[in-house]
């Protein structure tokens, strides 16, 4: 297919900059905010009968009313009623790490922005880095980070026109190094979002899925970001088996496509693991005729890489640069948990290869007059297979 294929015009007012929330006003005029990770919007595409669920409905199929007489979106919760005892969700329990520092440069003061890509060596403190403005960072420069603290960084290497080699000077035990790095930065919010406001406290557990164990993502896996606490619990109540696999989700994802041929897009490597416990409870569901549900098109990517030609999930620790885009015949799971992404995305290739590129197109375009939102922050989209 070609990139071309999957452009559309996104309005901006239609980019959430913020997870779905509740506000309430306080007797001084002041806003709260209560974020609801579940509380989002819900599109259900049948990628079989090709139907598009929007709205909720009654026993006797009808659509429910609001107050105004307007149909009654779906939200995120209702995704209950679409699986049975039995089927299996894949989640990515990466977990974010705060990624994006502000420093100085040493002499001229300028102000640089540092994006940790993932450490390289822990005795020498060496990390892969972007930086922006690159054009002002060379190799010998210094960077400051804290006024009144000792993290400091000396760029080493150039990597790539953006990218750096940073060793930080900074004599402690690796573990106190770490934490007092990590106390600097804030959530790796993708660009589209931080072009408009700066990182919040409230971020870095917005961005953050509440079953996240292993540390290493420098983005999100979105289509987690919706489930709740109270959500996976009824899920549990129901008799839904829930699987567990490790993919860091990394820049990849949000590097724009140069090419229009998508047979010669090369993608990010991204580092996973597929354990044992994960390929016992997946293909158990398997081999009984459950559903099999990967959450987000990160770990959709990851079990594709570990697939055997059997239909099940192999184990697999190592690096993954799968690139999904349609045709494609996925060989695991039957279902798939998305958001709603931006056009010319890999995301979306993946998505429309998924549920096919009809059908998701014009859910997408469903998306887009009914005011759904877009982005990590935004609505989601179930495909199941009936």
């Amino acid at each position: 297919m070609k990139l071309s294929q999957f452009k559309f015009k996104l309005p901006e007012a239609q980019v959430a900059l913020e997870p779905a929330f509740r506000a309430f006003e306080n007797e001084d005029g002041t806003i709260d905010k209560v974020y609801h990770r579940d509380e989002c919007r819900l599109m259900v595409v049948h990628r079989k009968s090709r139907a598009i669920d929007m709205f909720k409905t009654d026993a006797d199929g009808n659509e429910m009313k609001d107050a105004d007489g307007s149909p009654r979106f779906l939200t995120f919760r209702d995704i209950v009623n679409y699986f049975d005892e039995g089927d299996t969700f894949i989640f990515n329990d990466t977990k974010v790490f705060p990624a994006r520092l502000y420093g100085t440069k040493e002499k001229t003061d300028a102000k640089i922005e540092v994006f940790l890509l993932r450490e390289l060596n822990e005795e020498l403190r060496l990390w892969d880095v972007l930086v922006e403005p690159a054009r002002k960072i060379r190799i010998g420069n210094k960077l400051f980070f804290d006024e009144d603290g000792p993290m400091v960084a000396e760029v080493i290497d150039n990597t790539t026109s953006r990218g750096r080699t940073l060793r930080f000077l900074y004599d402690c035990p690796h573990d106190e190094f770490k934490r007092e790095l990590f106390s600097l930065g804030e959530a790796p919010l993708p660009r589209y979002i931080v072009d408009h406001r700066r990182a919040t406290a409230d971020d870095m557990e917005n961005f953050q899925t509440i079953y996240a164990k292993n540390e290493g993502a420098v983005t999100a896996p979105s289509s987690g970001l919706h489930f709740s606490r109270e959500l996976m619990k009824m899920m549990e109540i129901r008799g839904y088996n829930f699987s567990y696999i490790t993919v860091h989700c990394g820049l990849g994802n949000f590097e724009p496509i140069e090419v229009e041929d998508l047979t010669k897009h090369k993608m990010s490597s991204e580092q996973m693991e597929i354990g044992p416990e994960a390929c016992r409870i997946v293909n158990g569901a398997k081999m009984a005729g459950h559903r099999i549900c990967a959450v987000g098109v990160s770990t959709a990517r990851a079990t594709e890489t570990a697939v055997g030609t059997d239909g099940l999930l192999k184990e697999y620790e190592g690096w993954t640069n799968k690139f999904i885009f349609p045709p494609y015949d996925f060989g695991m799971a039957n279902s798939l948990i998305a958001n709603f992404y931006h056009p010319e995305s890999t995301m979306l290739m993946t998505t429309a290869a998924f549920g096919g590129y009809d059908i998701v197109m014009e859910a997408y375009s469903k998306a887009l007059k009914n005011g759904y939102r877009f982005g990590c922050y935004g609505d989601a989209l179930l495909i199941v297979d009936d």
